[in-house]
This record gives C-alpha cells, structure tokens and sequence, in this order.
C-alpha cells in the first residue's frame, strides 16, 4: 500500500504518532547538561506547573515533519485535531491532493475498533472531501525499520 500511495500523484502518504506527556519546567532532566556549566534547576518534579503531550506527522517521500502540541492526554481528538492543522498549513500546497494514506501504530487513541477516532476521521474526510485510508502497522512492528 506504501508503495503504490507513494507513486501516485494524487496520493500523499503520511505518518502520525504521539509520545509521553513532558513536564515542563526547571528541572535536572537527571543531572545532564548539554551546556558547559550546569544549569539551575529544582531537584524535585513536584512543582510541576505545565505538561505538554508531544504529536507528529511526517511526510516520508519529502521528508517534512509537522509538530503539534497539545495539554491535555494523549486522544483520538488530540490525534485528529493535529491531523486538522497539519492540514490547514499543507492544503495550499496540496491542491491536486485526492488520497490521503496514513501510517498509524494501532495505540489505544488511533485503534481501528476506537468509534471516536474513527468519526473523528470520517469528518475530517468530510470537511476535506479526501478519500482517507488507514494503514496500521503490524502488532510488534518497528515503523522506524523502513528508514534503515
């Protein structure tokens, strides 16, 4: 399927992906410094004040990466809600654009079986008129192999 979105004109083929929640904050990030004097920090996460949950889309064949951050957890809505404002700064780019492939990871927030997330595309499919296909990677699958 990679293939064939990757040879098509009218196809883009992107990945999506979330990491863990960041505290963000003054703190030792376990004693490292990449500087050459160590920074002031606190030696204790209790204080935490702000979390930010880290999510990404990359166009493999052009190689650009898109970051979005969110504060809340780690949701289908967060997942599509990135996959939205990826799409506002692409579109106008993308103008002949009729497919969209996404590589996804089968996690808790992007299951094919999750109805939230599932609706969640299906109006994104909607409000842009593309054909949208999921592509879940195999259970166990590192997706970062094909980069080798």
């Amino acid at each position: 399927m990679n293939a064939l979105a990757d040879a098509d004109e009218h196809t883009l083929r992107i990945s999506i992906d979330t990491q863990a929640t960041v505290h963000v904050g003054e703190y030792s990030r376990g004693g490292r410094s990449r500087g050459i004097e160590a920074v002031k920090a606190l030696d204790h996460d209790i204080c935490m004040k702000e979390k930010l949950v880290p999510g990404g889309i990359l166009e493999p064949v052009a190689g650009k990466p898109f970051l979005f951050f969110g504060t809340n957890y780690k949701t289908s809505d967060f997942m599509v809600d990135g996959l939205l404002l990826w799409w506002q700064h692409r579109k106008p780019e993308r103008q002949g654009l009729k497919q969209l492939v996404i590589n996804l990871d089968n996690g808790p927030e992007c299951n094919g079986r999750r109805s939230q997330f599932l609706q969640r595309m299906t109006a994104f499919a909607d409000l842009t008129g593309l054909c949208v296909r999921l592509v879940y990677y195999p259970p166990y699958h590192s997706k970062y192999l094909d980069a080798l």
